[in-house]
C-alpha cells in the first residue's frame, strides 16, 4: 500500500527511540511500532492500536480523553515478557496508528470519524486485530458499526466486562457513554441475545434497564455469580455460547468493572467490582479465542488516578489480552 489510508487520524505524537540491534528484553514502548514518514508494510502486522481521545460524551465528568496518551506513557514500565504464561509478546508485531481526529464541539462528527477509522482498518488490513484505547464508552457503538459496515454479512456478538448495562435510551440522553449497547441492539447490528455482560453488581443499575435487558435477551452475570463460579468458568461459558451463534466476538472492557480500590481512575468507579487478577484472566481467555477479533478499553480518567494505579491496570489488561492472542497464534 503506497498511501497512508487514514485521513481521519492524527499520526502518533509519541515516537519512542528504538534500538537498532536485536534485543531479547524489550519494554512495551520499544516493541510497539509507530507510523513515521514512511508507510509501513501493513501485511507484516498482527495488531493495530488506535487511540480515541473522546470524553465529551460522558455522563459523568471525565477526562478519559487523556487516557490513550497516559497508557502510551506507561508502556515503558512494562516488558513484553509475561512470566506467568512464559509468553513474549514480541512474537507479535504491533503498530500504533495514532488518534481519531476530534471536533471541538460536534460529537456526531467525531463519532463518524471513529466509525470510518474502523472501516479503514478492516478494508486496508483485515487480518489485524484492532485494539482501541478510549475515550468513553460511547466509542464502542461506533467501532461496532464500523465493523458491520465493513463486514455486512457477519453476525456480531459482544463480550462486555462492565459494572453497568449501558442500555440507556439514546433518544433521551443522546450519544452518551451510557447508550452504546442499546444503540447497536436498536440499530439491528447486534441481537440482544448475542450480548454477554459480566461484572454488574450492587446498586449501580436501574430496574428499568434490567427489564430492558431481559426483554431483549441480553445475557448478564453479576459479580456475586462470578465469585461463586469463578471468572474462568463464566468467561468460557459466555464464549462457548457466542461461538456457535456469531462470526465475530467484539470484546469491550469498561475499566469501571474494577473495584474502586483497584481503579480509582474510572469516573464511575464503585465498590464491589472485579479484582485486577480477575480482569486480567478474563481478557486473556478472550484473547485466546479465535472469534474474538477486536477489543476496546474505555472509561479511564488519568486525572482521577492515584499513583498510576488505574492507568497501569489498563496497560496490564491490554497486555493480558495480547498474551491470549499470542497463545492463539502459537496454536494456529
Amino acid at each position: 500500500m503506497s498511501v497512508y489510508p487514514y485521513p481521519m487520524l492524527n499520526r502518533p505524537t509519541m515516537i519512542w527511540s528504538k534500538q537498532t540491534d536485536e534485543q531479547l528484553d524489550l519494554t512495551v514502548n520499544e516493541w510497539i511500532e509507530t507510523i513515521g514518514e514512511l508507510t509501513p508494510n501493513w501485511k507484516d502486522y498482527d495488531i493495530t492500536i488506535l487511540g480515541v481521545p473522546l470524553s465529551k460524551s460522558s455522563i459523568s465528568t471525565s477526562a478519559a480523553s487523556e487516557n490513550p496518551d497516559a497508557m502510551r506513557r506507561a508502556w515503558r514500565s512494562f516488558r513484553t515478557y509475561n512470566l506467568d504464561e512464559d509468553v513474549d509478546l514480541a512474537r507479535l508485531k504491533a503498530i500504533d496508528l495514532g488518534d481519531v481526529k476530534q471536533h471541538v464541539t460536534d460529537i456526531g462528527f467525531t463519532h463518524d470519524q471513529i466509525q470510518q477509522a474502523m472501516v479503514a482498518m478492516r478494508e486496508h488490513h483485515p487480518h489485524t486485530i484492532p485494539l482501541t484505547l478510549g475515550g468513553d464508552h460511547s466509542i464502542t457503538a461506533m467501532l461496532i458499526k464500523g465493523w458491520k459496515q465493513a463486514h455486512r454479512n457477519e453476525t456480531i456478538g459482544i463480550l462486555q466486562l462492565d459494572t453497568h448495562f449501558d442500555l440507556r435510551n439514546f433518544a433521551e440522553i443522546g450519544p452518551a457513554n451510557g447508550t452504546p449497547i442499546r444503540q447497536v441492539i436498536e440499530s439491528h447490528i447486534v441481537e440482544g441475545n448475542h450480548v454477554h455482560n459480566i461484572g454488574l453488581h450492587g446498586f449501580f443499575n436501574s430496574l428499568a434497564l434490567k427489564n430492558y435487558a431481559d426483554e431483549h435477551g441480553v445475557h448478564y452475570t453479576t459479580m456475586k455469580t462470578v465469585r461463586t463460579k469463578g471468572i474462568h468458568q463464566i468467561v468460557h461459558d459466555a464464549l462457548a455460547q457466542l461461538e456457535v451463534a456469531v462470526d465475530t466476538i467484539y470484546l469491550t472492557v469498561d475499566m469501571d468493572v474494577l473495584d474502586i480500590s483497584c481503579n480509582p481512575a474510572a469516573p464511575a468507579a464503585t465498590p464491589g467490582g472485579m479484582r485486577t487478577e480477575e480482569l486480567f484472566e478474563a481478557v486473556q481467555i478472550a484473547g485466546e479465542h479465535p472469534k474474538v477479533k477486536a477489543m476496546d478499553l474505555v472509561c479511564l480518567d488519568p486525572r482521577k488516578d492515584v499513583g498510576e494505579l488505574g492507568v497501569k491496570s489498563a496497560v496490564h489488561t491490554m497486555l493480558s489480552f495480547l498474551t491470549g492472542v499470542c497463545k492463539r497464534k502459537e496454536r494456529s
